[in-house]
Order: structure tokens, then C-alpha cells, then sequence
């Protein structure tokens, strides 16, 4: 198996490795990526979905991994990794640990559920979320995010919420923020001007090659000592193998003597920007870990220029993920 390099990243140092571990597919039992119910299967109580995050874990901890993300919108992720970092004891101590407030889980486990999460970035929900994410995890928070800020909601220009980040930064947390939709450049830029009030350390943004439009300002963001980590670089599974635009990534790429599977590639080329620090699989199975890991061999080899022409308009890009079913 290839070796997986540790790094540290950023301006704050963060302990992590290339290709991270998200648990927004295992910690609940519905989650809007194609070929999500496949992956799962009928069984999707608490206890199986427990199990199943284990097993996901395990395999990012025997590939390398070693940065996880969780939030308090998945679920029961932060539970499901507390009790997989106590089963695991020092096997896990090197296992640099994010998770996020700012949504809240609805869904009741269900899968018909009308609303799944819900949006609340007001500082009374900042106290609440981060007392509930420390009585999960205690010390073993590295990371908190805003999750899913945008302009319109005001949080990165909430005098309260950003001296309440900022004092959870002096304590050693490091916090950040993380975008979603058409505007996310307009989002870390906003984020960049307020560094003077927050000490914002991280950023996580979509990228993907159907996706790009954020790139400019995530360089920047790099620029300025962020920890720029990737989400969603396999369009919620629609660069996985079998989605509707893998035959075009792949076609795009050129196929060498031993082509490698869409997902594979879709995240070499994550890992390629120059800007990236950090790039996530939603793997929701061991499987589905053990080939998105192959994308670290493959990042030094992939032309970052050879899929310009996949790029849709952003607007279109986030509608059609908007419409997904939640499954």
C-alpha cells in the first residue's frame, strides 16, 4: 500500500494528510449522492450505521488518512467517532479531528423526512452546538467550522459570532468556515476581509472539475495562511463510477495503459491545485476508501488543464445538486 504522507498545512500548522475522511454519508440514514442508497443498503439504524462508520474509519485509518470531518448536521457522526476513537484508543491518537456547527439535524432517522437539517448561524446556536460537540468529543476537537456560511445570513459580519470564534481560537481550536453554492468565492473573500475581527483558519469549499468557479479565491485564501480543504470533489457522486458525467472526465483525461477509475482521478485532480491543502472522500464504504486512496499516487500525474472544457455554470451546477433526492 502506498505511503500516505503526514504534513502540516497552513500558517497554523495543521497536522493532517492530503486526502482526509468525511462522514456526511455514514452518520445518518439519508444523504442527497447518487448511488447513496446502493452504497448502504436497507439496513440503516443506528447501530448499523455505527458499525458501517467503523468500518469506513478503519479503512481510512489502514489507508493513511489521518484528518476526519464531521457536523453536528450528520447525524449522529460526532457520536459514531467518539466511540471509534475510544474502540481504537492510540491507534488514533494522529488523527486530526473537524467538525462544524451552524445546522442542525431534523430528519429524525428518518428517510421520508420533510426537512433533514436546519440552518441557524446566530450565535445563540454557536453556544449551543459547540457545548454539544465537546460533550461528544471533549479535547479531540481540532477544528470547528462555520458550516455552509453565506452572505446572506450575516455570520461572518456577526460582531458576536466572531468573538466567540475568536476566543475558541485562543483556547486552540482552530476555527473556520465553509461555503456551498454559486457565490462561494463571494464567501472566503468576504471571510479574507474579516480575518482582522476572527482568526479564520480553514476554509472547505466545492471543487470539482464540473465545479471550479471558486478556484481563484481559494488561492487566495492559500495565500493568506488558510487551510484550504476540499469538499465534494465527486460532485455528489456524479464523478463517481456510473455517474453521468465519469465516461466524460475519463474521456477528458485521456486513457493511459492503465486508466484509473473516475473517482480516482476526480480527486488526483483535487489534490493537483496548487492550492490545495486537504482534499475529503464521502466514502461510504471500505471499497469506495480503498480506491479514492489510489488518487494520492495519482495526484503528481494528472494534467490539471485536460478538463477546463466539464466546467458548467455554477448556477446550473448548484440547482441540479439542489434538486437531488435525498436517499
Amino acid at each position: 500500500m502506498q505511503l500516505i504522507p503526514r504534513i502540516r498545512v497552513g500558517a497554523s500548522e495543521l497536522p493532517a494528510t492530503p486526502l482526509g475522511i468525511g462522514l456526511a454519508a455514514v452518520g445518518r440514514p439519508a444523504y442527497l449522492t447518487i448511488g447513496h442508497a446502493e452504497d448502504l443498503g436497507q439496513a440503516r439504524g443506528v447501530a448499523d450505521l455505527e458499525r458501517r462508520s467503523h468500518e469506513v474509519l478503519d479503512a481510512a485509518l489502514e489507508a493513511g488518512l489521518r484528518y476526519v470531518d464531521a457536523a453536528r448536521s450528520y447525524g449522529r457522526a460526532e457520536a459514531f467517532l467518539a466511540s471509534w476513537l475510544d474502540r481504537r484508543g492510540a491507534d488514533a491518537d494522529g488523527v486530526t479531528i473537524a467538525s462544524k456547527w451552524g445546522y442542525a439535524y431534523t430528519g429524525g432517522w428518518r428517510m421520508d423526512a420533510s426537512t433533514h437539517e436546519v440552518k441557524d448561524h446566530s450565535a445563540a446556536a454557536l453556544r449551543r452546538q459547540i457545548g454539544e460537540t465537546r460533550a461528544v468529543l471533549g479535547d479531540r476537537l481540532d477544528v470547528y467550522q462555520i458550516h455552509s456560511a453565506t452572505l446572506d445570513t450575516g455570520v461572518l459580519s456577526d460582531p458576536e459570532v466572531l468573538d466567540l470564534l475568536a476566543d475558541l481560537a485562543a483556547e486552540g481550536v482552530r476555527v473556520g468556515f465553509t461555503t456551498s453554492g454559486p457565490q462561494q468565492a463571494d464567501v472566503v473573500r468576504a471571510a479574507l476581509a474579516a480575518l482582522d475581527r476572527c482568526p479564520f483558519a480553514v476554509v472547505q469549499a466545492t471543487w470539482n472539475p464540473l465545479e471550479p468557479s471558486a478556484a481563484p479565491a481559494l488561492a487566495e485564501a492559500h495565500d493568506a495562511g488558510l487551510v484550504v480543504v476540499v469538499k465534494e470533489a465527486l460532485a455528489n457522486g456524479r464523478l463517481a463510477p456510473g455517474g453521468d458525467a465519469a465516461t466524460g472526465l475519463l474521456s477528458c483525461a485521456g486513457a493511459g495503459a492503465e486508466p484509473p477509475t473516475a473517482d480516482a482521478l476526480a480527486l488526483a485532480l483535487a489534490l493537483a491545485q496548487p492550492w490545495s491543502d486537504i482534499v475529503l472522500s464521502g466514502a461510504a464504504t471500505p471499497g469506495q476508501v480503498a480506491a479514492n486512496a489510489r488518487a494520492v499516487g495519482l495526484a503528481s500525474a494528472v494534467s490539471t488543464g485536460a478538463v477546463t472544457e466539464l466546467a458548467e455554470d455554477p448556477s446550473a451546477y448548484w440547482g441540479q445538486r439542489k434538486a437531488l433526492p435525498w436517499r
